[in-house]
C-alpha cells in the first residue's frame, strides 16, 4: 500500500494533505524519513511527528451540522470551538471533508476514509453542493444571471451555477438556493461580493446525494448503509 493512502486510511488527513506531510519530512517508516510514493507493508512501523500511526480498522463517515462560530481545524490558537471538539470521544481519528468558514453553517462530512474524502473534494469528480444563502438587499434578475453563467473572481471565472427558490425575507433581503460543483475558498461569499451583495447567512444543505435533513446545529449521525452505497456509486468507488 502507498504510504499516503495508509495515512489517509488511518484518518490522518486527506491523501493530498498526507503527501504534504510526507514531503515536509514529518513521516518516518521503520525509523527512516519517508518519501512520497513509498510503499508500506504489514509489520512496518509508521510515525507522524514521532507518534505511531496505526491503519484504521474501520471506515467511518459522519454527517455533521456545523454551527456558526465553529472552525474547521483540529486546534485553534484563539481558543474557539473546533469541529474536532464534537468527536474527541470517538475511537476513530476523523477529519473534515472540505471546509465551511467560521460564519457558515450546515452539512459537513467527517471521516477517516481517505479515498472517499479525496474524491469528494477533487475537482475532477465535480460533486455538487447546495447552499441556502441570504444576501443583503434586492438581488436582481441580472445579478442571478451572472451567478448562473459564472462571475469573475480574483482566481478566475466560476463555473456555471444553478439558482432556485428565490424569495424575499421580511427585512427585504434576498434568499435563494445555489448549487455549485467547485470548491474554492469562500466561493459563495466571493460570488455574492462580485455582484455587489454581502452574504448575511450561508448554510450548506446538500453535499452530493446527502442532505442535512432535520439535524440541528451541533448534531451529527452516522451515514446509513443506503447512503454509503449511493455515495460510493456517485464517486465510482
Amino acid at each position: 500500500m502507498r504510504l499516503q493512502k495508509y495515512l489517509a486510511d488511518a484518518g490522518v488527513a486527506s491523501r493530498r494533505a498526507c503527501e504534504a506531510l510526507i514531503a515536509a519530512g514529518r513521516v518516518r517508516v521503520n525509523g527512516a524519513t519517508a518519501a512520497i510514493g513509498q510503499s508500506v507493508e504489514a509489520g512496518d512501523t509508521v510515525e507522524l511527528d514521532g507518534k505511531p500511526v496505526a491503519c484504521a480498522q474501520r471506515h467511518v463517515v459522519i454527517l455533521f451540522y456545523k454551527p456558526r462560530g465553529v472552525v474547521c481545524t483540529s486546534e485553534d490558537p484563539e481558543g474557539r470551538r473546533t469541529v474536532q471538539d464534537y468527536f474527541r470521544d470517538l475511537p476513530e481519528r476523523l477529519y473534515n471533508v472540505g471546509r465551511l468558514d467560521l460564519n457558515s453553517e450546515g452539512l459537513l462530512l467527517m471521516t477517516n476514509d481517505g479515498a472517499l474524502a479525496h474524491r469528494l473534494t477533487h475537482p475532477h469528480f465535480g460533486v455538487e453542493k447546495t447552499y441556502y444563502v441570504v444576501c443583503d438587499g434586492k438581488v436582481t434578475a441580472s445579478d442571478f444571471a451572472k451567478l448562473t453563467n459564472g462571475v469573475l473572481l480574483d482566481d478566475g471565472m466560476t463555473a456555471p451555477a444553478r439558482v432556485d427558490c428565490i424569495s424575499t425575507t421580511q427585512r427585504g433581503d434576498t434568499s435563494f438556493l445555489i448549487t455549485i460543483h467547485e470548491g474554492r475558498n469562500r466561493q459563495i461569499r466571493r460570488m455574492a461580493e462580485a455582484i455587489g451583495h454581502r452574504t448575511l447567512r450561508l448554510k450548506r444543505e446538500r453535499f452530493g446525494c446527502l442532505e442535512l435533513g432535520t439535524l440541528k446545529p451541533g448534531e451529527w449521525r452516522y451515514l446509513t448503509e443506503s447512503e454509503l452505497t449511493s455515495l460510493r456509486a456517485l464517486l465510482g468507488l
